[in-house]
């Protein structure tokens, strides 16, 4: 054995489980199938511009603990996500809010504006909704759901509201106060310098190997490491034996514009279905930039085929019961560590990945 730990994957997952690790004196090969380090939140330097090239990253969490563990790493700056919607000729501020509502409606008080949506509730007599399009009409009432949420969830997920389930939307957050930050958590903010940055500091002391596929190098080096770190398909892993899951995936369409400012904000939601983009980044608003030159990434969902990168698993009722089969294939594996969102087969925001991370560095102790 030439290593403590084989880490498969340079993600956040992989990168917190190898900086721990290496602190306590074990040695870590750490491997990517990419050319590069930080798995989704790679960050590429474009004209001094932190360009995100997989989506918007926004760190956020209630986590002290997490927070002061990232920022171990990074300085954070006091960038709140304050997303806009844009319908047809209109703009409206996101989360739903006082603002949102305003501009809706002409209005100004939060009477107003929750007799509105409890009027437009009550005339639909939806009792148990049946799918997606009848949940969100229930909680947020036809002016919200048709402008803000139809076009958009559509296109995420490449159907007709009407034919996905109910569950996915539990619940839609209404705010009747004139506050634009779309999240709750206490901390917030993005590493000044970019993700990357982050990762190359918690990878030191780790080797790392890059454009290296798993499989290959299994076959090739079945007895490198006492354990494996495992951050990628959990199917895959098993060969697909039970049955392929299923995932979203999103196409990065990015453009470098010789003006200083393209949109006012980082990210502009497009919630019709005609228009086939999801949204618009603009990444120098992350870092409040001052460059001459903007870089603008738009977000285009689609179907996910083997041998495409996979983003967002599709959590409903059949995925889940074929992913809970493979999960229990993972925990009878001795020697190795499932984990992240690729491995756990759960969309997990960046301080769950990390929280989940230090956890399995606890249990291996």
């Amino acid at each position: 054995m030439k290593y403590d730990y084989l880490i498969v994957g340079a993600g956040l997952y992989g990168a917190v489980f190898a900086h721990e690790m290496t602190e306590k004196g074990k040695k870590c090969l750490v491997i990517d199938k990419r050319d590069h380090i930080a798995g989704n939140i790679y960050c590429q330097n474009v004209e001094g511009i932190n360009v995100h090239k997989y989506g918007a990253h926004i760190f956020h969490t209630s986590d002290k603990k997490i927070w002061e563990y990232m920022n171990r790493f990074a300085e954070f700056n006091h960038y709140i996500n304050s997303p806009v919607a844009v319908y047809k000729d209109e703009l409206y501020n996101l989360p739903f809010n006082m603002n949102t509502f305003s501009k809706m409606w002409g209005i100004k008080t939060p009477q107003e504006a929750k007799k509105i949506i409890d009027d437009q509730i009550a005339g639909l007599h939806i009792t148990e909704p049946k799918n997606l399009e009848e949940q969100a009409l229930s909680l947020v009432g036809t002016d919200v759901y048709e402008k803000l949420i139809k076009g958009y969830t559509e296109k995420q997920w490449g159907r007709d509201c009407k034919e996905l389930p109910a569950f996915i939307i539990k619940r839609l957050p209404l705010r009747f106060t004139f506050d634009n930050n779309y999240f709750n958590d206490r901390y917030q903010g993005i590493p000044i310098g970019g993700y990357t940055k982050i990762v190359e500091k918690m990878l030191e002391g780790s080797e790392i190997r890059l454009n290296t596929d798993y499989f290959d190098f299994r076959k090739e080096n079945p007895d490198i490491a006492e354990k494996t770190v495992y951050t990628g398909m959990l199917d895959r892993y098993f060969d697909y034996r039970l049955g392929v899951l299923e995932y979203r995936m999103v196409r990065f369409e990015h453009e470098t514009l010789q003006m200083d400012n393209y949109q006012g904000n980082a990210v502009v939601n497009y919630t019709e279905r005609e228009i086939p983009y999801t949204r618009i980044i603009e990444h120098k608003h992350f870092e409040f930039g001052t460059e001459s030159v903007t870089v603008i990434s738009r977000e285009y969902p689609s179907e996910w085929k083997q041998g495409e990168e996979p983003y967002y698993p599709v959590n409903d009722p059949k995925n889940e019961e074929l992913a809970a089969k493979y999960r229990e294939l993972a925990g009878k594996e001795e020697h190795v560590i499932f984990g992240g969102r690729l491995g756990d087969y759960r969309y997990y925001d960046m301080d769950k990945v990390a929280a989940a991370a230090l956890a399995a560095v606890e249990a291996e102790e």
